[in-house]
């Protein structure tokens, strides 16, 4: 499957949203990651959900796909981009974002959540585990919404807002 910056090689806005989006994501995961170590029952989904209730939206706006940017559009540029969230078979473009989204979201990677659980109670190496297993699920997950919103923003034809 390509990534999402192989996707949007030769549209310098589309790869430059992209790499915005990463970045974003880079640092969302790095604090995942953190928080996986902390050896607390259930932190770590907590602010995983935490940062996925957050870094989603922003992703989202990058690619003038939020609730308010649709609401923008034309009648028939908004339906186009219905058509093509439908047939990516995303959730979490083009709605608001709770946290019944994330978890709706995060259960696909639900294995992966509970390793990490079991590892960081293993002293040090068992937290450099948790630690990779977190950096991983939310970069994982993140990735997978930047590819969706990379294909709706192709398969719609929509114009990308203006980076602040």
């Amino acid at each position: 499957m390509a990534s999402a910056r192989q996707m949007a090689a030769g549209n310098p806005e589309l790869a430059a949203a992209v790499q915005r989006s990463r970045r974003l994501l880079h640092r969302r995961a790095l604090v995942a990651a953190v928080a996986s170590t902390v050896p607390v029952p259930g932190l770590d989904w907590a602010v995983d959900a935490a940062l996925l209730s957050q870094l989603l939206p922003q992703i989202n706006a990058q690619f003038g796909l939020t609730p308010a940017q649709l609401d923008q559009l034309d009648p028939h540029q908004r339906e186009q981009v219905q058509k093509a969230v439908t047939l990516v078979g995303s959730v979490l473009i083009g709605k608001f974002i709770t946290k019944e989204l994330v978890l709706r979201a995060t259960r696909a990677v639900g294995l992966r959540l509970t390793t990490r659980q079991l590892a960081k109670y293993v002293p040090l190496a068992g937290q450099a585990v948790a630690a990779t297993v977190g950096y991983t699920t939310l970069r994982y997950l993140g990735e997978q919404h930047l590819r969706d919103c990379v294909q709706v923003v192709q398969q719609a034809q929509l114009r990308l807002p203006v980076p602040r």
